[in-house]
Formats: C-alpha cells, sequence, structure tokens
C-alpha cells in the first residue's frame, strides 16, 4: 500500500513539474524570463502578473500562491511569475542602489512585451490585466499603474507604500486605477508611518506612510470624505493580526482598499489569503460600471 501511494505521490510531481513553464522576452539586450503553469483556460482569460520581492525571484513567490492557481481554470486565469532583473525591479525608489536602478532597466516594455505574448499564444484579454506585487513586487505594481495605466486594469500593493517626494523617481501620469493595499501596522521593513526602509542591511530610501499612500490613489480617483469600514473575521487569532477594511467606491469611479493588518508584520496575514482577496478585489473592478 505505501508503495502504491509512493508511486501516486510520483506521478502527481511528475505532472505538476511538466505543467510548470518558463519563457522570456528580450527586452534592449536583456533576456527577461517569467513562469507559469500551463494555463487550462478558455479565450478572453484574465491575466494575473504575481511579482515577488526584492531579492527573491519568481518560482519563489509561485510557492505562495497555491490557492489562487487552484481556482484559475474555474475563474479563467492565466497567473504569470516574472523574474526581476536580478532580483530586482526597477520601480520607482529613485534611492534604490539595486542593478535595475542603476541600468534603468526598462520594466514597462517587459511587461508590456509579456502582455503581448500571452494575448497572442493563450488570447488573453487586454482589458483584463492585473498586478499583485509583494514588498519590492509592490512597489513594481505601483510603477506600473502610475507610468503604464492603460494597460493594468487593476493592482494589489502587499506590504509596500509609495516612495515619498524626495524618493520619487516615477512620472505618475494622474490616472485613476483601481488599487488595494495590504500594509502591517508593525512592519519594520515597509513601516506604516512611513520613513526609511531597511531590508537586509541596505536602504532603499523613505516611503509615505500607508495613509498618505492611501489617500494618493483615492484623491486622484476623487473621492472625499471618509471610506467605508469593514472588520474582518479574526478566523486565525494565533496570529495575533487583526484586519481592518476601508474602501472608497463609487458607480464611474475606480475603487480603492486599504487592508490595515493590524499588529501585522513584513509578511501576510493568516486571517486571509492575500492573493484569493486580491482576485476578488480584480473582479469587482470587471462588473463595475
Amino acid at each position: 500500500m505505501r508503495c502504491i501511494i509512493v508511486i501516486c505521490l510520483c506521478v502527481l510531481l511528475s505532472i505538476s513539474l511538466k505543467a510548470q513553464l518558463a519563457d522570456s522576452v528580450k527586452i534592449e539586450g536583456h533576456y527577461r524570463t517569467f513562469h507559469f503553469n500551463q494555463p487550462e483556460v478558455q479565450p478572453n482569460a484574465a491575466l494575473v502578473f504575481v511579482l515577488h520581492g526584492s531579492g527573491g525571484d519568481g518560482k519563489g513567490i509561485m510557492r505562495t500562491t497555491s490557492k489562487l492557481e487552484a481556482i484559475a481554470k474555474r475563474e479563467n486565469i492565466v497567473i504569470v511569475y516574472p523574474d526581476g532583473y536580478k532580483r530586482f525591479w526597477n520601480e520607482c525608489r529613485k534611492m534604490a542602489d539595486t542593478p535595475p536602478n542603476r541600468e534603468n532597466i526598462n520594466e514597462e516594455a517587459f511587461f508590456s512585451a509579456m502582455i503581448d505574448y500571452f494575448t497572442t499564444k493563450y488570447k488573453t484579454d487586454r482589458r483584463k490585466v492585473f498586478v499583485a506585487g509583494t514588498s519590492g513586487g509592490g512597489h513594481m505594481a505601483y510603477k506600473l499603474a502610475m507610468n503604464i495605466p492603460l494597460k493594468i486594469r487593476a493592482i494589489t500593493a502587499i506590504i509596500a507604500n509609495l516612495p515619498d517626494n524626495a524618493n520619487m523617481d516615477c512620472a505618475p501620469s494622474g490616472k485613476p486605477v483601481p488599487v488595494m493595499i495590504v500594509n502591517g501596522t508593525d512592519d519594520t521593513v515597509n513601516p506604516y508611518a512611513g520613513g526609511l526602509i531597511r531590508s537586509a542591511g541596505m536602504s532603499l530610501g523613505t516611503v509615505r506612510s500607508t495613509e498618505q499612500t492611501f489617500a494618493y490613489w483615492s484623491g486622484i480617483a476623487g473621492y472625499k470624505g471618509e471610506p467605508v469600514k469593514k472588520a474582518y473575521p479574526d478566523t486565525n487569532p494565533a496570529d495575533g493580526k487583526i484586519i481592518e477594511g476601508y474602501t472608497y467606491k463609487k458607480p464611474g469611479k475606480p475603487e480603492v482598499t486599504l487592508l490595515k493588518v493590524i499588529g501585522g508584520r513584513h509578511d501576510y496575514p493568516g486571517d486571509i489569503d492575500v492573493y484569493l482577496e486580491a482576485w476578488d478585489f480584480f473582479k469587482r473592478q470587471l462588473s463595475a460600471r
């Protein structure tokens, strides 16, 4: 019986490994790679980019999205995990001393090329392109929303605040985009109250507070007054975190939501799966009028 179980597990693992694909596009002399599982989708599928943090890679962040991958066929999603250039992104932090920032790597061209790739090969819908990024990947998501908003339907930025004015290296388009922010109040890497970012002994400059980041996106969307507050169930008391949601949402305007993780650090909350929550947020934008 044990042998049969082992054989079955090996077969399943073999199928899983065969389903995992990688490819690349050449951007200004650099081959930029990305990973994805073999899509089982119909035409006009949504395209979801999941972005790793500074120092990570696409395969690493892929290990955190099992629940999202499990519903990909049902929800008609192609999920893609790009690799940053030498493990980093050229996002909007001017003071970041990283290879892509020093070399001014063209990230907009990379993401545009990937959108073309999946539109051509898997018939994804250009009107359904979403980005969910963690930490440095969240900063990259902000940049895409700022610089190519006509190609990105909505973003989710996890444990990431916008750079402050002294550290801002992007020229925002000013076009409103649906944005969801998921930040922890006890985060010492990406400080909730703003200030200096430090990761692995490396300074990445200063950022706005989470409240200022939320105000930026809600402000360009034209919202005023107080957002609607929602208390999330504490489904995992052991993690010591509680989530409060704050949302601006009106017909004709992009939704802007903040998930404030009270007690959250530079990590994911246990009460929700952040990627399922991101997909629910993205789906709402498809039905918004």
